[in-house]
C-alpha cells in the first residue's frame, strides 16, 4: 500500500471512492445527491492537500488534509478519509492515517482534530482511537443517519 500526493488524472478514481460514501449518507455530513463536480470541488478545495492511496495501480482510497481553522487555530489539522468500498477491511484507512499523521508534523502542525465523526460509525472509532485519538466531546442527535436517525458525532484530537 502506498500513499501519495494526488494528481490531476486521479480525480475519476477519486470520485469512484466518494460517490458510493456520499450517496450511502451514513458517515459524512454532505448531501447524498451531491453531483460529482461538486464533490470534486469540495474534496479538492483549495486548503485541502489531497492524497490517495494506491494498492499496485488501483486507486483503494483517499484522504484531505487542511488547517482546521484560519489565524490562530491553523496549527491544528484536520483530515478527512474515504475507503473503496471494495477495499474495506483491508488496512486502506489505517495506512492513510498513519501517513496523515506523519506528514502533519512535517507540515508542522501541533494536533489533528476531526469535527464530526458519527458515532454509529464504530469502525473507524476504533481506528481513530488506536492512534491515540481521545473523544473530547459527544454532540447529541449532530448527524441524520438515513437508517438510524439522528446519532451522537463525536469531536475527536490527538496531539502529534
Amino acid at each position: 500500500m502506498m500513499v501519495r500526493p494526488a494528481v490531476d488524472n486521479d480525480s475519476p478514481g477519486i470520485w469512484q471512492i466518494l460517490e458510493p460514501t456520499i450517496r450511502a449518507g451514513e458517515t459524512y455530513a454532505l448531501p447524498r445527491d451531491m453531483l460529482e463536480r461538486d464533490a470534486l470541488r469540495y474534496w479538492r478545495a483549495p486548503q485541502h492537500e489531497v492524497f490517495v492511496a494506491m494498492d499496485n495501480d488501483q486507486l483503494v482510497g483517499t484522504y484531505y488534509l487542511r488547517p482546521n481553522q484560519q489565524g490562530g487555530g491553523s496549527h491544528i489539522c484536520n483530515c478527512g478519509y474515504m475507503t473503496a468500498p471494495w477495499a474495506t477491511g483491508k488496512g486502506v484507512a489505517r495506512a492513510m492515517c498513519a501517513q496523515s499523521l506523519e506528514y502533519a508534523k512535517t507540515r508542522g502542525y501541533r494536533a489533528m482534530q476531526y469535527n464530526l465523526v458519527v458515532s454509529s460509525n464504530e469502525r473507524a472509532v476504533r481506528l481513530w482511537e488506536s492512534f491515540g485519538f481521545q473523544t473530547l466531546c459527544r454532540i447529541p442527535e449532530a448527524f441524520q443517519h438515513p437508517h438510524l436517525g439522528f446519532v451522537d458525532a463525536l469531536v475527536m484530537y490527538r496531539k502529534l
